[in-house]
């Protein structure tokens, strides 16, 4: 069973609260070895004290924010803790590797530096920060983008997709350069990113854009992907490089997990990105099926208006889900990432009533983890359950499969 975080007692965490003003922000330091940090898979940061608990709590199903690197390392991360202690929250999925190139702190990761991606980071003061998570028992969740990586692109173009024509690197449909899918150096980047995120204190490692461009035919028809072997399909290729993440971290003993296209749950091919259900589900922790009503196409699932729909669309792509992974013997846990935003002009405008809606959703098919995404990390607070209804009610907790 994979390690969730358990809030506190409301007691013990008003006892415990006024304790740590001086912790987190203000100075608090990481311990740095691992050894103080586990025990036989249970973190000793989150085992209440003998005087608050005689036993441990039940550890909770995940319920994350998207933490974006730059809500992360600034002001705005103090409200995003508050929201998270009076509400369900219990974990946050913070931008360790955007699809910026860029990093969330200082590196020492030879790669990141030979490219600059050390100079562009989000904030120098990880540690403390990751200790404010830790002392409000929020799960900290690292996210690494791995192919949409432009800074990477444009500092190694031998790692990098190439125009046929030989004019320079290929770039998609908003002039952003890629890295090459097929490249094993692209993986293995990615790997000691997680690696090192894991030493700093996450509990959590996620891979994001674990995939080739979602471009037309047209447009990858001029794409040049040098490191592909003769005959290898992108399918083999997402196969190979998510084979590298696993067991490069497996050694670790965090769960390794990945964002997928929604759409993975309902199409019989590789959707011309490499993305299969199957060949995630068998080597992953977590799977995260980015189920957003807002991006399916008009007629999906007999649906008019998707968006409009939030409640059927999440409904019925994780039903896909579930029944595809039921047939394997051991299958991923389902979190699906749900839609905390507006697109752009589109109705309707993403209220409480239509984040609850996908939540209904996916709690009546059992999966009770999901991550709330706005690619802001602005999130209305009546979206979410009271922290009290969790306790009082029980909704939310570990048994409501």
């Amino acid at each position: 069973m994979l390690w969730a975080p358990m809030k506190l007692a409301p007691v013990a965490a008003f006892v415990i609260g006024a304790a740590t003003l001086s912790r987190g922000l203000f100075g608090q330091q990481l311990p740095t070895s691992p050894q103080n940090l586990q025990m036989r898979g249970v973190e000793l940061r989150y085992v209440l004290p003998g005087s608050f608990s005689d036993s441990a709590q039940e550890a909770q199903p995940i319920k994350a924010l998207y933490v974006n690197a730059w809500a992360f390392g600034g002001g705005k991360l103090a409200s995003l803790v508050r929201l998270a202690d009076s509400t369900e929250i219990n974990a946050f999925v913070v931008d360790v590797k955007d699809d910026t190139g860029c990093l969330l702190y200082p590196s020492d990761v030879q790669v990141a530096q030979e490219i600059g991606a050390t100079k562009c980071v989000r904030t120098k003061d990880v540690r403390s920060r990751l200790d404010t998570l830790r002392a409000h028992d929020i799960y900290a969740i690292a996210r690494i983008v791995v192919a949409k990586d432009p800074l990477l692109a444009e500092r190694k173009p031998q790692w990098s997709v190439q125009r046929r024509d030989g004019s320079g690197l290929w770039r998609d449909r908003i002039n952003i350069a890629w890295v090459d899918a097929f490249n094993d150096s692209v993986w293995i980047y990615a790997a000691q990113l997680a690696e090192e995120a894991v030493r700093l204190g996450f509990n959590e490692v996620q891979f994001d854009y674990v995939r080739f461009p979602d471009e037309p035919k047209e447009a990858m028809a001029e794409a040049v992907f040098a490191a592909r072997k003769s005959g290898e399909t992108q399918r083999e290729g997402v196969q190979a490089g998510i084979g590298i993440l696993t067991t490069r971290l497996q050694p670790l003993g965090i769960p390794v997990t990945f964002d997928i296209f929604g759409l993975t749950s309902s199409a019989t091919g590789d959707l011309g990105i490499g993305q299969v259900w199957e060949d995630f589900v068998r080597v992953a922790d977590v799977v995260l099926p980015m189920v957003y009503p807002s991006h399916y196409y008009k007629g999906s699932y007999g649906l008019a208006w998707p968006n409009g729909e939030p409640y059927r669309v999440v409904r019925t792509a994780l039903s896909e889900a579930l029944e595809r992974s039921r047939p394997l013997a051991k299958a991923a846990t389902i979190r699906p990432y749900l839609q905390a935003f507006t697109l752009g002009r589109r109705k309707p405008r993403y209220t409480p009533h239509e984040i609850r809606e996908q939540i209904r959703a996916a709690e009546e098919l059992g999966i009770d983890t999901w991550v709330l995404w706005n690619p802001r990390s602005v999130y209305q607070r009546d979206s979410l359950r009271p922290y009290r209804d969790t306790i009082v009610t029980g909704i939310g907790g570990g048994d409501e499969h």
